[in-house]
């Protein structure tokens, strides 16, 4: 009973720390596109920035989100099997991505805002561990 009390606190620690990561991000990373996508965006030029400052920021938090996330989904399903596996799509993710991105802001510059928004939002939000989840404990049902 004591080990699923601690592996419940455990999974809340792991879920507030996503919370801080989210509460902090403008003091943690460097992100101009944060204020611009809280504005409208959709009649605003891009904002500047340094690609390099953008994608280690970039970099600093996916990998921040990802060690969180891994770290909740290890202590619900006790799997390293699992984890290689997730550190695998997430960083294959990360790439995809990270291209994505860069792409549609060269060649598509303010014209495809929307798509912008939701390659960024896939980087700089732990929207995997919510599909992982799941998807995981499907696979150790049919097991």
């Amino acid at each position: 009973m004591l080990l699923h009390k601690l592996r419940i606190v455990l999974g809340l620690v792991f879920v507030v720390l996503l919370a801080v990561v989210r509460a902090y991000e403008y003091q943690l990373f460097y992100d101009p596109f944060l204020n611009y996508f809280k504005s409208d965006f959709n009649t605003l030029p891009l904002p500047s920035f340094d690609s390099f400052q953008l994608t280690m920021g970039l970099l600093f938090r996916y990998g921040l989100n990802t060690a969180l996330s891994l770290g909740l989904i290890y202590v619900l399903f006790k799997d390293s099997g699992m984890i290689k596996f997730a550190s695998m799509l997430y960083a294959f993710f990360f790439l995809v991505l990270v291209s994505l991105f860069y792409i549609i802001i060269y060649f598509y510059g303010a014209h495809n805002n929307l798509m912008l928004f939701y390659v960024r939002r896939f980087l700089i939000q732990p929207i995997f561990v919510i599909l992982f989840i799941p998807a995981f404990y499907y696979q150790k049902l049919s097991r």
